[in-house]
């Protein structure tokens, strides 16, 4: 997760919401990524997705079942999604997301495709949380 707040803070840098994802196989870092939506005016240039798009090409695959992936904000819908496309089976998460966040509520992913979420609720949950606060007062200045 350290490595996923690192990716994040490229992206608040950057002028990105600050979200970072890594993609983790067999103890192995396999891709990292960070929100681009306004770097490249594209709203499904989310960090997971990007992530997701390294991983199958270093793999070579798109089935991504033995992966873990570490974000630091829990999955929209369209991530969501991709996850459950590319096979990832666990993902955890540093911070809930109360407007869009829909890996935690949706019981599709958690039964039928048995992806295993996890919120870590720690000091990652409170450097996550205080990167995006940080971003959103500036972006309102």
């Amino acid at each position: 997760m350290e490595i996923a707040l690192k990716q994040a803070l490229k992206a608040y840098h950057k002028k990105d919401v600050p979200v970072g994802a890594v993609i983790v196989k067999e103890g192995k870092i396999i891709a990292k990524a960070y929100n681009k939506k306004e770097k490249q005016n594209n709203a499904i240039m989310h960090a997971e997705i990007i992530a997701i798009s390294k991983a199958c090409k270093k793999l070579k695959t798109w089935h991504l079942k033995n992966c873990i992936l570490y974000v630091t904000l829990e999955p929209c819908m369209m991530c969501t999604g991709a996850i459950i496309q590319s096979r990832v089976k666990k993902i955890i998460y540093a911070s809930k997301n109360p407007n869009y966040g829909f890996i935690s509520t949706n019981y599709n992913a958690k039964e039928k495709y048995n992806i295993e979420s996890y919120y870590t609720d720690d000091d990652y949950t409170e450097k996550s949380k205080n990167l995006l606060q940080q971003f959103f007062k500036e972006q309102r200045k």
